[in-house]
């Protein structure tokens, strides 16, 4: 089972670390990641194999909610099964 997470907000040191320590903390394996900055704005997306999770998915992504809250960012977790049924035609 896979994740994606998207993550936005204004540039600040350290939100790749943040981001990727929850997902380490709940056992989340980041399998692919692209990131960038434009101008101050930080824009990411994270693909992460969620087989191994130590808590249920809703909990995960709850608690990456928290952080982007927390740090004033747009953090989005979304379950592939969902992530699938929104983009077949």
């Amino acid at each position: 089972m896979k994740a994606i997470i998207s993550v936005t907000g204004k540039d600040s040191v350290g939100i790749i670390a943040k981001v990727s320590a929850v997902c380490a903390n709940y056992k989340a394996n980041i399998t692919e990641i692209t990131q960038s900055v434009l101008h101050e704005y930080f824009a990411m997306i994270m693909l992460c194999d969620i087989t191994g999770i130590t808590v249920p998915f809703a909990e995960f992504s709850d608690q990456l909610t928290k952080l982007g809250r927390d740090n004033n960012l747009e953090i989005h977790a979304m379950h592939e099964d969902i992530f699938n049924s929104m983009h077949k035609i």
